[in-house]
């Protein structure tokens, strides 16, 4: 407020000082007033203006300053932006590749994160039955760790090209036998009620339906956490 203040107060002097020598002007030249005197008014005139124009260019020299400075907070918040890592989607962090003050390069991983609503099972299937599942069909889930739960999921994809069984899964009579991967989807609204629960890793029980009509039996019925 001080800079406004100034200004005002330097035009008031400019505008009494010119004002005050235009008056002196006809005296002079009518003999009432001596040259001198309308020097002295002439003088302070010029003065008032100078310093109206300097305190005109310290008001720009401050909005200047003002500009710059604000420049300068932008580039800082631009680069606290750019410091703050920001998760592409809400999940659980498994690992912690890196921690805080450590000196990572352009595209290393900090973390690892479980997207929550990205969760499936992994099943083989013999070829005779994975060829009758339609995606988006029904299937049902039950997990070691709670198996007094019933989760529903979807079949959301069948592989094309056959496999072996897995080695976790493989007998001695299913050595020489092509397996199809077959992965059962978890519902996301169920998954948004059990995050709490959600692992990688966790083995279980499949069950899916070569005939969509069929309904599920008692013990497969949906059963969830409350």
């Amino acid at each position: 407020m001080l800079q406004p203040r100034r200004i005002a107060q330097r035009k008031a002097d400019q505008v009494f000082a010119k004002t005050d020598m235009e008056r002196g002007q006809p005296l002079v030249e009518k003999g009432y007033m001596t040259k001198q005197v309308f020097d002295q008014r002439v003088a302070k005139a010029d003065a008032t203006t100078a310093a109206l124009r300097a305190a005109e260019a310290q008001r720009n020299a401050a909005q200047f300053a003002i500009l710059t400075a604000q420049a300068e907070v932008d580039q800082i918040d631009a680069i606290l932006v750019d410091l703050v890592l920001v998760s592409p989607r809400s999940g659980r962090v498994q690992y912690r590749l890196a921690r805080a003050g450590e000196v990572v390069a352009a595209g290393q991983r900090v973390l690892t994160i479980l997207d929550l609503k990205d969760v499936y099972m992994t099943i083989y299937l013999p070829g005779e039955i994975a060829g009758k599942l339609m995606l988006g069909d029904e299937a049902r889930t039950i997990l070691d760790p709670f198996p007094e739960y019933v989760l529903p999921n979807t079949i959301s994809f069948v592989a094309t090209d056959a496999q072996f069984t897995p080695k976790s899964v493989e007998t001695a009579e299913e050595r020489q036998k092509l397996m199809f991967r077959v992965k059962l989807q978890a519902d996301p609204a169920v998954l948004d009620k059990v995050h709490r629960f959600v692992k990688t890793g966790v083995r279980g029980l499949a069950f899916v339906r070569t005939d969509p009509t069929i309904s599920w039996p008692p013990e497969l019925v949906t059963k969830l956490p409350k």
